[in-house]
């Protein structure tokens, strides 16, 4: 909190909120306070907040989880939780003073003057209607069109959102479209009556970089086309720094710092907001694998050195109903190898086999074809035939801590399990070690006693890396452990793991699709391209000569570090 006082602070917020002599703003908040009620007692969230959206203009409002930003484009466009409590001294949308509306007044300005569009598609399209019906929907509630028009004016949508073939995409359902497509279809329902404000809460988040691309550069061109103002809620500094005109950072409720986003990158006045920058991946200089001694550079792995090695992997997967069969080859002939004490960064779009690779060498999943070695031992786990035995060397971290943790156990029985499942050890030696290995990941062994639901995203992933300590493992296959955080906390879970690789000597096979993660976390990179391995090499080779002209592609899609580069993506 005390990060908005000083001259500083107050002269950037100043910045931000003061009169132009440009068009007056699509919105305008002043004093805004939010706070959660649970009984007589009300929380607050979101405290004093000032800000104002020009037309045309994006506003980025960023903060780590937790920091208010959601809650407060929800009190904007009045879909708060019923338990919120939501004051202000203005709160303006197009000219229309929110404060003096009423519910039905608000709820006809949503969609007319103001729309969102959420971070999820999937969960936000209904999955039983046609991307036709849901967007032609708000034609036929709002202009009375009956359904042929409003049909087609969903073609228009969809075509001009970048949907190819839209005529024949509009009867498809949500199922049928991609991530990126679904919410470029999100973004069509938010525009359909040509608002004055959008906001987009984390519209990219979960995106690959190339499709991150796409939606940053349609969210650019919509803007200046449709003249709206766009307020962007996201903790992706990379995408503040590719689009933002204005910035303001959140943090507990309170904006700490904002102003034009050129200045406050160039001289972020608050600790936190410089906190946050501190935190973003650098494309500096890479990690580099010294070679065994007494070896050329050039020279092969050792076999005593060769930890883990893949030679060929396949899995084909079969699907759809009797009459219409189809057949996808997820993974198809990838060769790895992974070196005592090696990062190796798997990266490429979803869909490009990585997860399935990791599931297969940890052998949560079967192979069709090719081999799994770990220290020259077959252990592929096939679809048939007799299974290895259970594997103890090899262990996984998981994506999302939040569904890898069995919320209704304890932090001490999650991390022991793998012990109690195969009868090692007393309850004592067991409590010990579970003690032992919360200290090495950096919690107190004294949260043992708490459930998963009582931590934060980083502090759960710990828990997770801790679980896959117990059994003293060589090989963490980590799986996109750090997507689901924000940049603060995605820091401190990598260097973390750097820190346990050091002193424990792991090897780790990293999966990402954050290519600035893996440019500071791995020795080496394979680049994955519809079930294939297109390209393995040094970090440096990978990044600075890359030679397949998909690595090409997905290196150009990184959103940029400085403003310096700002346009590279958003540019026709």
């Amino acid at each position: 909190m005390s990060e908005t006082s000083g001259d500083a602070g107050q002269g950037t917020m100043g910045d931000m909120t003061r009169s132009s002599d440009g068009p007056d703003p699509v919105l305008r908040v002043r004093g805004l306070d939010i706070g959660f009620r649970s009984g007589a007692h009300v929380t607050p969230v979101v405290s004093g907040l000032d800000l104002d959206v020009r037309p045309g203009e994006l506003v980025a409002l960023l903060g780590e989880s937790g920091s208010g930003k959601t809650v407060t484009a929800r009190a904007v466009l009045g879909i708060q939780d019923p338990a919120a409590t939501v004051s202000a001294r203005e709160l303006v949308v197009g000219g229309t003073d929110l404060l003096t509306c009423t519910e039905e007044e608000r709820r006809a300005l949503r969609g007319e003057r103001m729309s969102m569009v959420l971070q999820d598609a999937l969960s936000s399209l209904n999955p039983v209607l046609t991307v036709g019906d849901q967007i032609g929907e708000i034609f036929r509630v709002h202009r009375g069109l009956g359904r042929r028009q409003a049909r087609e004016r969903a073609v228009e949508l969809l075509d001009l959102v970048g949907i190819a073939a839209p005529g024949t995409r509009v009867d498809d359902y949500p199922h049928q479209f991609s991530g990126g497509m679904r919410q470029r279809i999100l973004i069509a329902m938010a525009i359909a009556l040509e608002p004055d404000l959008l906001v987009a809460d984390e519209p990219t988040t979960a995106l690959d970089v190339t499709v991150q691309a796409q939606i940053l550069r349609l969210l650019h061109d919509l803007r200046g086309r449709l003249g709206m103002g766009v307020l962007l809620i996201t903790h992706d500094i990379g995408v503040v720094t590719e689009v933002a005109d204005r910035l303001a950072v959140m943090r507990d409720g309170v904006v700490v710092e904002q102003g034009d986003a050129d200045a406050v990158f160039a001289a972020p006045s608050a600790p936190y907001t410089r906190t946050l920058l501190g935190s973003v991946p650098r494309a500096g200089t890479a990690r580099v694998l010294e070679p065994p001694p007494a070896q050329p550079d050039d020279a092969p792995a050792r076999a005593d050195d060769v930890v883990l090695e893949v030679s060929g992997l396949g899995r084909t997967f079969h699907g759809g109903s009797p009459l219409a069969r189809r057949t996808v080859r997820a993974v198809d002939g990838v060769d790895l190898v992974l070196r005592r004490g090696e990062t190796l960064g798997v990266v490429g779009e979803s869909g490009s086999g990585k997860s399935t690779l990791a599931r297969m060498v940890v052998g949560l999943e079967s192979a069709d074809q090719g081999t799994v070695r770990y220290h020259g031992q077959d252990v592929t786990r096939r679809a048939r035939g007799r299974r290895p035995a259970p594997r103890t060397g090899t262990q996984m971290v998981f994506q999302d801590p939040y569904t890898s943790l069995d919320p209704r156990m304890r932090v001490r029985d999650i991390v022991a399990e793998p012990l109690v499942v195969t009868r090692t050890g007393t309850a004592a030696s067991r409590r010990d070690r579970v003690a032992e290995l919360l200290e090495l990941v950096g919690l107190r062994p004294d949260v043992m006693d708490r459930f998963p639901h009582q931590f934060s995203g980083g502090q759960r992933q710990r828990i997770g890396i801790a679980r896959a300590l117990m059994r003293d493992p060589d090989v963490l296959v980590c799986d996109e452990p750090v997507s689901a955080l924000d940049v603060t906390i995605q820091a401190q879970v990598t260097s973390l793991l750097v820190d346990l690789q050091d002193r424990l000597g792991l090897s780790i096979l990293f999966i990402s699709h954050d290519l600035s993660v893996v440019r500071n976390l791995a020795h080496r990179v394979l680049v994955m391209y519809r079930g294939t391995a297109v390209e393995t090499g040094d970090v440096e080779q990978i990044f600075d000569r890359p030679g397949h002209p998909y690595t090409r592609e997905l290196l150009a899609s990184v959103p940029p570090l400085t403003r310096a580069e700002r346009g590279r993506l958003t540019a026709a």
